[in-house]
């Protein structure tokens, strides 16, 4: 005979709030610090524009934008003063590009050895060393390419002035090859081992690998490294200041000297000026643009590197 067994009874599921009571103090504070180091930054950004931007503004209320933008003298201490910013520009553009001609091969090569070539005991003799040129003062920099490379090039043939742009950027090109090393290196460190041996096991050789699947799968860190490097050399001073010299003028000769934005707010902006006219505004006007050529061209790495980066799991 069958006994009726009663099922026990079900008990109902309580939810269960797994949210925290309160929050802990030491959390709190840290995201208090970290909030306060990010806003200090964005004040600094902000207050930088603000002392450019108000003087700035006093100067292309008297002088022209078209006509400072797209005039071909400056010489703004002389009587009557012209205001002609296109030499400057073009200076740093060129000085900038003798300066890459130099780092980015000499940086992305060093970057290919040190993550694919190098084995650990080279890598941590060679990357501390290279390190160490990020070290030196620019001001060493500007007296080395004063001293030491212009006399060099004069002794290889080249009818180089004193002061001329060749010497400067190739010395500042010296200066960007640690910034572009590391982060490129650092970049080709972060492509999955998984990658690599993919590739070696299709038969492929190291050269192959280093060049065809690392590179490319490492683009936006490597294209990062060279818009920080643009940015370093379009932004340096004492380098250009000492070595490049400080004529405003238009020439693609490197053998010529020439002044940069840089090089005149440095010379430029030591006290002698009389405060509020317009010689003193064009430090600002000068410094302004700077600022806005960087900023366009931050802009633009940022895009370059949201489009080809690279997300791997």
């Amino acid at each position: 005979m069958a006994t009726d067994v009663s099922a026990p009874p079900v008990r109902a599921i309580t939810e269960i709030d797994l949210s925290p009571s309160s929050r802990r103090l030491g959390e709190l504070a840290i995201k208090g610090v970290l909030g306060l180091a990010a806003l200090v930054s964005v004040v600094t950004t902000v207050g930088i524009v603000v002392s450019l931007l108000f003087p700035a503004i006093e100067f292309f209320s008297e002088v022209s934008p078209w006509k400072s933008f797209t005039g071909t003298e400056w010489a703004p201490l002389f009587e009557p003063g012209t205001f002609g910013v296109l030499p400057l520009i073009l200076a740093t553009f060129v000085v900038t590009f003798w300066a890459l001609l130099v780092a980015v091969p000499a940086g992305l090569g060093s970057a290919i050895f040190l993550s694919e070539y190098a084995g650990p005991r080279v890598r941590a003799v060679l990357k501390p060393v290279l390190e160490i040129l990020a070290a030196i003062p620019t001001v060493v920099y500007g007296y080395f390419a004063l001293t030491a490379v212009t006399p060099l090039l004069r002794s290889l043939g080249l009818e180089v002035e004193i002061f001329n742009v060749l010497a400067g950027g190739l010395v500042l090109g010296v200066m960007l090859i640690p910034t572009i090393a590391s982060l490129s290196e650092d970049a080709m460190a972060a492509v999955p081992q998984a990658l690599r041996d993919g590739a070696y096991a299709l038969g492929a050789d190291r050269l192959q690998v280093s060049t065809r699947v690392v590179v490319p799968a490492a683009i936006s860190g490597i294209i990062a490294s060279f818009v920080l490097g643009i940015s370093r050399a379009v932004g340096e001073t004492m380098i250009v200041l000492i070595a490049v010299g400080q004529l405003p003028q238009i020439t693609f000769d490197p053998r010529e000297p020439m002044e940069t934005m840089t090089a005149f707010i440095g010379a430029t902006g030591n006290g002698d000026l009389p405060t509020g006219s317009i010689e003193y505004k064009t430090i600002f006007a000068v410094g302004l643009t700077l600022f806005a050529l960087t900023l366009v061209m931050n802009v633009i790495s940022i895009r370059l590197v949201r489009r080809f980066r690279e997300v791997y799991d």
